[in-house]
């Protein structure tokens, strides 16, 4: 980091926030988060960033509208007082899977916000494994996708069953499970869909050997692990025997999911810390943090060279 470089945490995450600049070598910047009784919300900065360079940390993670307007109100003050540059660093960005229009009379959330946040002057983004990369031309300023796969194919080297087959739960993911693969030297099986309704998807055929195999299920996000049980229910179907583990960089693990996924065979998840992970029963989780790759994002969109 800079001299002139201040890094804010909201209140989406704060242990991430503090482990970022701990990372960095800083404290994070003192500041006022507070909600009224009638869901208003009031953001103060506690020093001055007159001319400085500001980074602001903030998963727009469930709840996502509150947490999306606590970065615009942080990106707004920061303009007002005068900053030089507003970097949102958002870990987990809600709204992603927003990026089109399924009929003719719906909003393209996704470019929506992307239009808050310019117009609320933050002039740089940086995110992990954004839901759609088309988001990017959502956006007139700069835009930068970090990815964890490096980080969670670290956590998973040494400890999955031999003869593992990684598995993309659709054709959407399969740029990224081909990472995992080839990082973790394991081959690859494909899950093909067809979809029945705007809301109902069927798998129809696996490209790939799964039989006899134990499987690990890559994702981008697990909300309500509806994806991942219905992945579980055809690798079971076409043979699979061995553990399944399932591995993603947003765990959002919304109201059963965790429970639903044990029930389907589901034996561990590994995670990323990009949201808070909540506690429930059900398969084993194991989270590693985004601190180290966060902080050195931030080195590189401050101008600091890099430490790798």
């Amino acid at each position: 980091m800079t001299d002139d470089a201040i890094l804010f945490g909201g209140t989406a995450n704060p242990a991430l926030a503090e482990a970022v600049a701990r990372e960095l070598g800083i404290s994070l910047a003192p500041c006022t988060v507070e909600r009224f009784p009638d869901g208003e919300l009031s953001v103060r900065l506690g020093r001055s960033v007159r001319r400085r360079e500001v980074f602001v940390l903030q998963a727009t993670a469930p709840p996502v509208n509150d947490h999306l307007m606590e970065l615009l109100s942080f990106a707004d003050a920061c303009r007002r007082s005068a900053a030089a540059r507003v970097i949102a660093v958002v870990p987990y960005f809600g709204y992603a899977r927003a990026d089109k229009r399924e009929g003719r009379r719906e909003p393209v959330t996704a470019s929506l916000v992307a239009a808050l946040m310019e117009t609320a002057g933050i002039s740089h983004v940086l995110t992990v494994d954004i839901h759609s990369a088309q988001m990017e031309g959502f956006f007139r300023i700069p835009m930068d996708t970090l990815s964890a796969v490096g980080l969670l194919c670290g956590a998973l080297r040494g400890r999955l069953p031999e003869g593992t087959t990684v598995v993309s739960p659709d054709a959407g993911r399969v740029k990224t499970a081909s990472e995992f693969a080839e990082r973790l030297g394991l081959p690859l099986a494909v899950l093909n869909k067809h979809r029945e309704s705007g809301t109902r998807t069927r798998v129809t055929h696996i490209v790939g050997d799964v039989r006899g195999r134990a499987c690990l299920i890559v994702d981008d996000m697990i909300s309500t692990g509806g994806t991942i049980v219905e992945s579980a229910e055809a690798l079971r179907g076409a043979g699979a025997s061995g553990p399944i583990v399932v591995a993603a960089t947003h765990g959002l693990l919304m109201g059963d999911a965790c429970r639903r996924m044990a029930v389907h065979g589901v034996e561990e998840i590994v995670l990323t810390d990009s949201v808070p992970v909540r506690g429930a029963e059900g398969p084993r989780v194991r989270t590693v943090t985004l601190a180290p790759l966060l902080a050195e994002g931030i080195r590189r969109a401050a101008g600091e060279p890099g430490t790798s």
